[in-house]
């Protein structure tokens, strides 16, 4: 089973996804941080693209860390900086389809919950649950700015920024996925947040025995 939660920075999907992950016994997946590895490859690459640098990484994800060419670089990911080359590259077509094709082999096994900005419209649109989460402009920042020790108001002005590029980039622009729930987190804590989402799986897990008992049935 894929459980895909979209929206936004600062919306709460880190948080929530691993939380969720952990409350049903699934692997999580951070999109975002790969597109952060990415960055910091490519930084690294003198002369490659980001989509070759990618390509030629081995970008691995355990627990709550961050492996690049089997170098821990969690903290590194946590940058300013980092983020905002990620944001900048992720508008490269070649480097989404090179990262999206990774996501993908991940998740074609298991159970996942996987986070990001196209999780449910572009890398699992066929996940059995689709979440996207949105939350006021200012509590957004006012989260980001407290998780990176900074300033609310610049976070503030860096977030629009960042809105505004994913929202208009021709590539894999952020919406919501056909079907998704939109759970607005503003004044939502994390723990009622995993609870809406963990009916939502539960549901859908009900669905999905019901389908497999009828068509048993039928082809019986």
């Amino acid at each position: 089973m894929v459980v895909a939660i979209d929206g936004p920075a600062g919306a709460g999907k880190s948080t929530v996804a691993r939380e969720l992950a952990r409350k049903l016994g699934f692997r999580y997946l951070d999109t975002g941080a790969m597109y952060r590895a990415a960055a910091l490859a490519a930084e690294r690459a003198a002369g490659r693209t980001p989509a070759q640098a990618a390509r030629e990484a081995t970008i691995e994800l355990t627990d709550d860390r961050v492996l690049l060419n089997g170098e821990d670089v969690t903290e590194l990911l946590r940058r300013p900086e980092t983020a905002e080359a990620a944001s900048r590259i992720a508008t490269d077509p070649e480097l989404r389809a090179v990262l999206v094709e990774k996501q993908r082999q991940l998740l074609a096994q298991g159970d996942w919950v996987a986070e990001g900005r196209d999780v449910g419209t572009v890398v699992a649109p066929g996940a059995d649950v689709k979440v996207f989460l949105v939350a006021d402009a200012l509590e957004r920042a006012r989260r980001r700015a407290f998780e990176l020790g900074r300033d609310v108001d610049a976070v503030l002005r860096e977030q629009e920024l960042r809105d505004r590029r994913d929202a208009e980039r021709p590539h894999s622009p952020l919406r919501a996925a056909d079907g998704a729930v939109v759970i607005d987190t503003t004044a939502l804590s994390i723990g009622e947040v995993v609870e809406r989402i963990a009916a939502l799986v539960e549901r859908a897990r009900l669905a999905r025995s019901a389908t497999r008992k009828d068509g048993g049935v039928a082809s019986g």
